[in-house]
C-alpha cells in the first residue's frame, strides 16, 4: 500500500537501480547533514491546542505576490529522466492541477519552453552562474519569456560536493539523458562538468548582475545563516531558501530545519523565507512553518513518486503530503497555514543513547545521534 512517503521511497529504491538510486539519494562525505535533515523534523514536538472548532484549515498561502494552494512547492531536482522517461513534463502535470509550483532545474531534461505549455501551476527557474556568463543569461530570458515567475539561484555550489556514493559507483549519466535547455559536452559527468563550467568567484555581485537582466523576482538558494541572510536582504533580493543543498555539498553543514529560525530572525520578514531538506511528512510543513518558513520545498520524494508510477506517482506524493498537513493542522488546532504560531513547537525531548541508535550503519534510514534543542524565530529575537 501507498499511505506515506516512506512508502514511495521504498518502492523507489526496488525499481531504481542501484547508482541511479545513490545518485538521488546520496550526500556528501560520511552524509551527516544528509541524516540530519530528516532527523531535525524526527525531533520536533507539536504542541496541539485543543477545543479550537477548527475543521477545515485554511491552506492557502501568498508568496512572491502569488497565491499557492498550500505551503508547498517542487524543489529543483536536476535529470528527473533518470527516474521516469517524461521527467519533469510529468512532474509540471502532476503539480498543476493542485495548484503546486514547480522550481524547475537548469539541468530538466525537457526544454524550458515545453514545461511552460504544459503548467497550469506557477514555475520558477533555478540556475547555476556558469563561468560563461552568456549561457546563464539566454537560459534566464528564454524562462522570462516563456512565463516562468521566479529566478533561484543556487549559491552554495562553487563545484558539487564530495558524494562518495557516485564516485564508489563510477556514475556516469547514460547516453539518454542530459539537460535540454544546454548545449555541449561532459554532461555525462555531473562532477566534472559542475568544475570545469560552474564559476567558483561569484560574490554578491551576482545579484546585481540578475537584476540587470531580468524583471523576474530573485531567489537565492543556499542560505543557512543569518550573516549571508543580510547580505542577501542588503543585495535586494525578493527571497532565500534555506538550504544544505539536500546534504550533497558540505557535510557537516547544519540541517536546513536547525538554521531557519537564525535566517527568519535576521531577514526579519523583508523578503519571503523557504526552507528545503529533510520534509518528509505533512507535520513537517506544519513544524517549519511555525518555525519561521513561509513555504517548503519537496525534493527528493517527488522523484520517488516519479519512479514508482510516473505522473500518478508525483500527483499522490502531492496528495498524500497535503493530506497530512491537513490533519496535523486540524489536530493542533490551527486554521490557516497564514498564521501558524511559533508557540506550535516545543522544545525537542530528551533522547537516551541506545545501542541501536549508536550502532545504526544503513545510510538509508539512519537518523544520526546528536540532539539538538530547536530554537523558533521568535525565541532568538526575544533572547
Amino acid at each position: 500500500m501507498r499511505l506515506s512517503l516512506g512508502d514511495y521511497a521504498r518502492l523507489a529504491r526496488e525499481r531504481l537501480d542501484q547508482p541511479v538510486w545513490d545518485f538521488f539519494e546520496g550526500g556528501a562525505g560520511d552524509e551527516r547533514t544528509l541524516r540530519a535533515n530528516t532527523a531535525a523534523f524526527d525531533r520536533v514536538r507539536l504542541r496541539p491546542s485543543v477545543l479550537t472548532g477548527v475543521t477545515g484549515p485554511e491552506l492557502r498561502t501568498s508568496i512572491l505576490g502569488r497565491t499557492w494552494s498550500a505551503p508547498l512547492a517542487v524543489a529543483p531536482t536536476g535529470y528527473q529522466t533518470l527516474a521516469h522517461p517524461e521527467g519533469e513534463l510529468a512532474t509540471v502535470r502532476a503539480a498543476g492541477p493542485r495548484g503546486v509550483p514547480v522550481v524547475v532545474s537548469m539541468f530538466a531534461g525537457h526544454r524550458i519552453e515545453n514545461l511552460a505549455a504544459a503548467a497550469t501551476a506557477p514555475l520558477w527557474l533555478q540556475i547555476y552562474c556558469l563561468r560563461d556568463r552568456a549561457v546563464t543569461r539566454r537560459l534566464v530570458e528564454r524562462a522570462e519569456h516563456a512565463g516562468f515567475e521566479a529566478i533561484v539561484l543556487t549559491v552554495d555550489t562553487p563545484h558539487l560536493g564530495r558524494r562518495l556514493r557516485d564516485l564508489r559507483n563510477g556514475f556516469r549519466l547514460p547516453p539518454d539523458v542530459g539537460p535540454a535547455n544546454l548545449h555541449g559536452d561532459g554532461f555525462d559527468n555531473p562532477a566534472g562538468h559542475a568544475r570545469t563550467q560552474f564559476d567558483p568567484a561569484l560574490n554578491w555581485d551576482v545579484v546585481a548582475w540578475l537584476r540587470s537582466i531580468t524583471r523576474l523576482p530573485v531567489v537565492l538558494k543556499g542560505i543557512l545563516t543569518a550573516a549571508d541572510a543580510t547580505r542577501a536582504v542588503s543585495a535586494g533580493v525578493d527571497g532565500v531558501i534555506v538550504s544544505n543543498h539536500g546534504g550533497r555539498q558540505l557535510d557537516g553543514a547544519p540541517a536546513s530545519l536547525e538554521a531557519l529560525p537564525e535566517v527568519a530572525a535576521a531577514v526579519a520578514g523583508v523578503c519571503t523565507v523557504l526552507l528545503d531538506g529533510g520534509v518528509r511528512r505533512g507535520a513537517d510543513v506544519l513544524a517549519a512553518r511555525a518555525t519561521g518558513a513561509d513555504a517548503v520545498l519537496l525534493g527528493r520524494p517527488v522523484l520517488h513518486g516519479l519512479a514508482v508510477d510516473g505522473e500518478d506517482g508525483v500527483a499522490r506524493v502531492l496528495d498524500l503530503l497535503v493530506e497530512e498537513l491537513v490533519d496535523a493542522m486540524t489536530l493542533t488546532g490551527i486554521a490557516s497555514a497564514a498564521a501558524v504560531p511559533p508557540e506550535l513547537v516545543g522544545p525537542a525531548r530528551p533522547r537516551a543513547a541506545s545501542a541501536e541508535a549508536v550502532g545504526h550503519t544503513d545510510r538509508t534510514c539512519a537518523t544520526g545521534t546528536e540532539d539538538r534543542t530547536l530554537t523558533t524565530g521568535a525565541e532568538r529575537r526575544d533572547a
